[in-house]
């Protein structure tokens, strides 16, 4: 396809205005430099690097650039010295002594205990020993449960018996450890519905995808009001991590008793990340990305959202939700442009890296301590970045790759910079990136969900694996005991059930009883 150009060109009638050539020659300049970026961005991304690294080397050479600027800036103070971790042996790793240990003792048979050379009988010199992995695959069986039932002898009336343990699906077959079980595999692994029946399949069990899925979709149910005390959680914090991720969604049926073909739109997985003081991270579902959704999520909330240029969020801007933009997402685009603007590009990198430095020094200070150094350190380095790009973008050819870089960081320069004002804040939205990561690899499993349903049963069961994994939980462990437990929970007590409250339980010895 052509470029789009200002101006359509007749070889046969070429211009003489030297006005309109320049007009013409800047405007060609501009399509080959964004068709040339596509092609370059394009290579790299399906056969170069993925990850947006660049070595010291480099960077070296390009601060070499910037450092005439940043010689009035103050000096940073010493790297602080970091102990590093001992060497990781090569070779053979000794096994995890947590495990658990099965001894086996092997020796020679008496017949065999003589000497192959002189025949006298042999002595023991002692034992000899080591360590090896062994596995004992699932194994799935029948739990048959059976109780005495007593009646009175005199009047035959009044049978009295004791109550099976309660499941958490009424009437069905699976426990509370296989319903755990199917939703780890499938949230935590990755492991498709429709894969794991046929993994059950293997074992001897028939057990089809349509069983699989309403065994979720029950879970789901039962979960619900745990995912619903984690928004609270979330809601209460003073910094809030936002992003979004696509997901196909399949639509289709019967129209006069004959069979659609089901066809995939695209919905929308949210993430929610609370901050330190509450520790939870929360999925939502959307059939679409209208500004509606985040809307409805925060609203009435006040404080500082964290997340990228989606338009959809400067409803809540204006509402007195304080804007946190994302220094990854100006950085992604300068370093989109090291092919073709090598020099300066690697210069707006060479900021960034000193920007970044910045943070790894102070990570883990008190707020005040990480605001004050920012406000010594960073802002004045923020202040001739600016200065520095505005100038760039004076020189920049309009419409090109790196326009757009220059473009993108300057309008939303007062969001970039609004970390600076709070030790709570982070320099970047990865925080909610890396939430998003388990649904990246779910999808090239399972590729879609069913509906719209299975959208937002996926989003809660997310929340609960993700959360688990944020507070140091085995999701299986955890799952396997709250699914036996909630269903008769009381209400009042749910909070109990958080993962944060189950977890110290469990380290002070306790196990929660209903």
């Amino acid at each position: 396809m052509r470029p789009r150009l200002k101006f359509e060109l007749d070889l046969e009638h070429l211009p003489t205005d030297v006005e309109l050539l320049h007009t013409l020659i800047r405007d060609f300049a501009a399509a080959y430099d964004r068709l040339a970026h596509q092609m370059l961005e394009a290579r790299r991304r399906q056969y170069g690097r993925k990850a947006e690294t660049i070595s010291e080397a480099q960077l070296g050479l390009f601060e070499k650039q910037i450092a005439d600027r940043l010689a009035a800036l103050p000096d940073l103070p010493p790297k602080p010295e970091v102990k590093k971790d001992p060497p990781k042996r090569h070779g053979r790793r000794i096994p995890a002594a947590n495990l658990p240990t099965v001894h086996e003792h092997f020796d020679l048979p008496e017949g065999e205990r003589f000497c192959p050379g002189c025949h006298a009988g042999l002595k023991m010199i002692g034992p000899e020993s080591r360590r090896v992995l062994d596995v004992i695959p699932p194994k799935y069986f029948v739990r048959v449960q059976t109780r005495n039932k007593w009646a009175c002898p005199d009047c035959g009336e009044g049978v009295v018996t004791v109550a099976f343990p309660e499941l958490p699906v009424p009437k069905g077959l699976a426990t509370a450890s296989l319903l755990a079980h199917v939703v780890t595999n499938k949230f935590t692994d990755h492991q498709p519905l429709y894969r794991q029946s046929m993994i059950f399949g293997r074992h001897g069990l028939d057990i089809s995808r349509s069983t699989l899925d309403d065994w979720v979709a029950e879970t789901a149910y039962l979960l619900e009001p745990l995912h619903a005390l984690m928004k609270e959680m979330v809601l209460a914090s003073k910094v809030i991590h936002s992003d979004d991720t696509v997901i196909a969604v399949l639509e289709g049926g019967k129209r006069r008793s004959r069979p659609v073909k089901k066809k995939a739109r695209i919905g929308r997985f949210w993430t929610w990340v609370g901050d330190g003081d509450h520790p939870y991270t929360v999925f939502t579902y959307s059939p679409s990305r209208k500004q509606e959704w985040p809307v409805q999520f925060l609203k009435g909330w006040k404080g500082y959202l964290q997340a990228d240029a989606y338009p959809g969020y400067h409803p809540l801007y204006k509402s007195g939700v304080k804007e946190v933009a994302c220094n990854a997402h100006a950085r992604r685009k300068f370093d989109e442009c090291l092919i073709l603007e090598p020099e300066k590009a690697g210069a707006a990198l060479a900021y960034y890296s000193r920007l970044y430095e910045i943070e790894a020094r102070y990570r883990g200070r008190p707020p005040e301590e990480i605001a004050a150094a920012r406000q010594m350190y960073s802002a004045p380095l923020m202040a001739d970045f600016r200065n520095w790009l505005e100038l760039q973008a004076a020189m920049a050819l309009p419409k090109s790759a790196w326009a757009k870089a220059l473009g993108y960081a300057l309008r939303h320069w007062q969001g970039l910079t609004a970390y600076l004002e709070d030790g709570c804040l982070k320099i970047d939205n990865n925080a909610a990136e890396n939430a998003l990561r388990p649904i990246a690899l779910g999808r090239k499993n399972y590729l879609f969900v069913g509906s719209d349903e299975g959208g937002y049963r996926a989003a809660i069961l997310y929340s609960i694996i993700v959360s688990c994994k944020r507070h140091g939980i085995e999701p299986f462990d955890y799952l396997k005991d709250v699914l036996g437990k909630i269903g008769n929970w009381p209400a009042r007590r749910l909070g109990e059930l958080l993962p944060h409250v189950w977890k110290a339980e469990r380290q002070e010895g306790g196990p929660l009883a209903a």
